[in-house]
């Protein structure tokens, strides 16, 4: 009994004495992973905003289309500097990709078409104001493809022409472009390869491409005496958008005779920015992602990225739209001597 009563008081004595250091051991214990939290918060929310900084939301466009493929191409350049970090986001097409600039968070480029904006025009009155073009990528050609029976434009009023399923470049351009012309069709949007056989038996009398020369479909495919390419001159009625073009032999040898040239219009794909007040954080954003992308714009050239790289000028202008301002001046600084833009 004295035993167990020495040893409970040799205990109590033990706690008595521990008791202060443990309870400071557990606030230093304590303090210290309240300190390390907060490390850790503080280290998370630098990384998150720096992150945030550099990233570019690049609109593109559908997954089978060019833009998409354009986007990713940039991205796979521009990322490797380490400055910029780009995002290519698959969206519903060039036409919803001026949506997106307008009003989404996290879109701070787009690939858009030219005449996109005209369908802005009303909802938007200042939509030329609001946007702005950091280059114009690549032109999509306007084929106007028909029958053998078709000899003119005007022959097509009323007649079934296909100009694609919805979403793409020609179910939105082509339309808008045979307004312009003043001709009514028959309008029908079914994918092109259907279309084609279609147009074979004599159901539809024309189809209408938009998109950057050559086809596969015309090139490969095999048509009938007769079958052809319909011209569209350029004129004062494209001038706020479009670009002249021809199809020539060397596009398409098969359908085009040797010492002919096909007259037509084209639609510039360009790479657009919402028009940033200067020195806003926006600005500082998209001014780092034109820095990394023109310096590289010779990798992107090079082999493994898409052919069209190679015709892609940086001073090409864009009809419509005022160039983003620290494009221009990387423009002016890169050759001083040439103030002027190229057409």
């Amino acid at each position: 009994m004295k035993i167990l009563t020495g040893l409970t008081v040799v205990l109590m004595t033990t706690f008595a004495l521990c008791g202060p250091t443990i309870a400071q051991s557990h606030r230093v214990h304590s303090h210290r992973i309240h300190h390390d939290s907060s490390s850790d918060i503080a280290g998370e929310a630098e990384i998150r905003d720096r992150l945030n900084a550099g990233t570019i939301g690049l609109a593109g466009g559908l997954l089978e289309g060019a833009p998409i493929r354009f986007a990713t191409e940039i991205a796979r350049v521009v990322n490797d500097g380490g400055a910029v970090h780009v995002l290519p986001i698959v969206t519903r097409g060039p036409t919803e990709n001026v949506n997106d600039l307008l009003y989404l968070r996290g879109v701070d480029t787009a690939i858009i078409n030219s005449d996109s904006l005209e369908e802005y025009k009303s909802q938007v009155p200042q939509i030329q104001q609001r946007l702005t073009y950091l280059l114009s990528l690549f032109p999509s050609e306007l084929h106007i493809f028909v029958r053998p029976e078709i000899r003119s434009l005007a022959d097509l009023a009323g007649k079934k022409v296909n100009f694609n399923t919805q979403g793409t470049a020609a179910a939105y351009s082509g339309p808008l472009i045979f307004s312009r012309l003043g001709i009514d069709v028959d309008k029908m949007f079914i994918p092109h390869p259907v279309a084609l056989e279609q147009m074979k038996r004599g159901e539809i009398a024309g189809v209408v491409f938009v998109t950057s020369k050559p086809v596969d479909a015309f090139v490969k495919g095999k048509w009938e005496q007769g079958f052809k390419f319909l011209p569209v001159e350029y004129g004062p009625k494209f001038e706020d958008y479009y670009l002249p073009s021809y199809l020539e032999p060397a596009d398409y040898p098969n359908l085009v005779a040797k010492g002919e040239r096909i007259a037509t219009i084209a639609v510039p794909t360009i790479l657009a920015s919402f028009n940033w007040r200067p020195g806003s954080p926006r600005y500082r954003r998209v001014a780092r992602f034109v820095d990394e992308l023109f310096s590289r714009t010779d990798k992107l050239q090079a082999p493994g990225f898409d052919a069209k790289w190679k015709n892609v000028n940086l001073a090409t202008r864009v009809p419509g739209l005022e160039r983003f301002q620290a494009a221009q001046e990387w423009l002016d600084r890169a050759s001083p001597t040439k103030q002027s833009e190229h057409p």
